[in-house]
């Protein structure tokens, strides 16, 4: 039988990405860390990870294992929450969320949800998506609000840690410019007209987008302004500082001098869905958080206003 201590210390060495990080984590000697990943390799017959002078990284075997000691600590995690459910009659729902997505389909279900279930206590953190479904893999969120842009789902088919990925809604992306700005009157633009244009980012995703993109059409991207914050991004766009790409539930009235003109297909956009976990797909509460959080999303699939502004 695998060592209980030593899938944790595994754990530790794959979060940290080094036997010293992990050790400190832990609270014990780098020594120490080693020889217990040691004693895992000979108990397997494999090498777990690779070690070199920049850390170690999982060899094919350790994934597996830290995937399955990450399965083993949500369950046990879930036992515990049970438990409690069971002895004190009360309940405890988490939901991550990134912040656009929270703020325009949260309130509602949110509202429905606590009028119904008035002893279910419900925790709700701000995440992006990189580290939400982590927090769902291990048992510490219940559900996670989250997006990716076009091309893999960030739940594969076949997710060996039990995630499930339910989608919402397309939320695709448009160009906020000024409102003086030569094509602020088109019902489309092409990137390929924008090539030139300074660029203001409001969000790192969008930012890596927009990079592939002018790389892939062969010219250099130009930022006039970052931030973390598309409403921001938006006044800033409205000053006259640039253009920036915006997804369509960051857009609303309210920025004077801003134009939003929608980009010609193939139009990219953000997919928003619901991560959950193994231990949680069955549950009767997060299945109705589940099912309102998808009526909720049915509206998105309206037109967006031709000037806005909001927060991420």
């Amino acid at each position: 039988m695998i060592d209980a201590h030593r899938l944790r210390v595994l754990r530790e060495v794959a979060a940290h990405g080094s036997f010293n990080r992990a050790a400190a984590a832990m609270l014990l000697t780098p020594s120490a860390v080693s020889q217990q990943i040691a004693a895992l390799e000979r108990q397997l017959g494999t090498p777990v990870v690779t070690r070199s002078t920049r850390g170690v990284v999982l060899t094919e075997p350790g994934r597996l294992l830290v995937e399955t000691a990450e399965t083993i600590a949500a369950e046990l995690r879930h036992a515990r929450e049970r438990i409690d459910e069971l002895t004190s009659g009360r309940g405890r729902l988490t939901i991550a969320t990134f912040t656009s997505g929270g703020r325009v389909l949260l309130p509602g279900v949110l509202t429905r949800f606590v009028t119904a279930h008035p002893r279910v206590e419900v925790n709700v953190v701000e995440r992006e998506p990189e580290d939400s479904l982590p927090l769902v893999r291990r048992g510490e969120a219940d559900l996670a609000l989250a997006y990716h842009f076009d091309g893999p789902l960030p739940v594969l088919p076949g997710d060996r840690t039990g995630l499930r990925w339910t989608p919402l809604a397309e939320d695709p992306l448009s160009v906020a410019m000024p409102a003086a700005h030569p094509l602020a009157g088109r019902d489309r633009v092409d990137l390929t007209e924008l090539a030139e244009q300074p660029w203001v980012i409001g969000c790192s995703k969008t930012e890596a987008f927009l990079r592939d993109y002018a790389a892939a059409a062969g010219f250099e991207l130009r930022v006039s302004g970052s931030t973390s914050d598309y409403h921001l991004a938006q006044s800033l766009a409205a000053a006259g500082l640039g253009v920036g790409l915006v997804p369509r539930i960051c857009l609303a009235p309210g920025t004077p001098g801003l134009a939003i003109v929608p980009l010609s297909p193939p139009r990219p956009a953000r997919h928003i869905g619901i991560a959950t976990g193994r231990q949680r797909h069955g549950h009767p509460l997060v299945r109705t958080l589940v099912e309102w959080l998808r009526e909720e999303a049915e509206p998105l699939t309206g037109r967006e206003p031709r000037d806005g502004g909001a927060d991420r």
